[in-house]
């Protein structure tokens, strides 16, 4: 362990995302056809208006985003993904205080749930996930919510959340954005809430 970063295999290094991988990110989510550049949670217009600013006015994602890393604050917090050796960033995951994404547990599946009840001081949810479409199918998801394991203590988590997509039938790797559930599972998560596909997972630090 290394400060501000964790190696987690042979072949991938996790790191907390900071300034200093800006443009890594820029390129990621350009590769990976995102133009959301992780700002859904903290946008308060309608569906028709994101949908309206993803296809028409992504540079405002992108300018909000990148000001959130400059500053630090929890709205750009997250791990990202380097193979060994490179500066590439080659995966994403966005891991924020529960607080600072309370839109994800406005939303009908996870609203009022029981498992969501008592103290929530230190909980921060695992909010999305991108990885490179040239690194999928190779565990860079898993190596990601490895690292956020080790690193999200030093920012006050003492549990994290996670809401993915456990489809039946086989769907395209976009569509698993809340990350696949077998990348939670291998680090530990354990299942508070079902609900098919969309289980509630949780992992005490």
């Amino acid at each position: 362990m290394t400060e501000g970063g964790a190696r987690v295999s042979s072949t991938i290094a996790v790191a907390a995302a900071g300034p200093e991988h800006l443009a890594g990110l820029e390129a990621l989510f350009e590769a990976a056809g995102t133009p959301c550049y992780c700002r859904y949670y903290h946008f308060e217009g309608t569906n028709n208006e994101w949908l309206a600013r993803c296809s028409d006015g992504q540079g405002e994602n992108r300018r909000e985003f990148a000001a959130a890393l400059a500053a630090r604050t929890d709205e750009a917090r997250g791990v990202v993904a380097l193979a060994q050796g490179a500066t590439d960033v080659i995966g994403w995951l966005k891991v924020a205080p529960a607080a600072a994404v309370a839109k994800a547990y406005e939303r009908r599946l996870y609203r009022g749930l029981p498992c969501f009840a008592g103290d929530r001081a230190g909980v921060f949810l695992i909010g999305c996930a991108v990885v490179h479409p040239r690194h999928r199918r190779q565990g860079v998801a898993t190596a990601l919510v490895a690292g956020a394991v080790e690193l999200a203590p030093a920012w006050g988590a003492r549990a994290l959340e996670a809401l993915p997509r456990r489809p039946r039938e086989p769907v395209s790797d976009e569509e698993l954005w809340t990350g696949p559930a077998s990348a939670f599972t291998r680090n530990g998560f354990v299942e508070v809430h079902t609900f098919e596909p969309y289980p509630v997972l949780r992992r005490t630090l």
